[in-house]
């Protein structure tokens, strides 16, 4: 997504614009991202954060304001970006991969 989104978009058009190696909010009007640049964070603080976001998504999903979601979805994808870039071969376990 390169163009500009506006306000009466969905919370994940307004979150997937990437800027190098984070995602960047779109369409929020002020540009401003909250919390602690995951490069920043140490491995166990980074994966507390992602356990964190995970166990509230759902709740967040169905009951949150579309802002509070499109703030949910933008933090997900900054710490789970700096996780893969950090462990690009993390361990695949067998008995999630399907046959071809």
């Amino acid at each position: 997504m390169t163009e500009s989104v506006s306000r009466d978009a969905s919370p994940e058009q307004r979150v997937t614009e990437w800027d190098g190696d984070h995602a960047r909010t779109t369409g929020s009007g002020d540009g401003e991202l909250l919390g602690v640049d995951p490069a920043e964070l140490g491995d166990e603080d980074l994966v507390r954060e992602m356990q964190s976001l995970h166990r509230t998504r759902l709740d967040t999903l169905r009951h949150a304001t579309d802002s509070a979601l499109a703030n949910h979805l933008r933090r997900t994808a900054e710490l789970e970006t700096e996780y893969l870039a950090r462990h690009p071969g993390r361990e695949v376990d067998p008995s999630r991969l399907r046959d071809a």
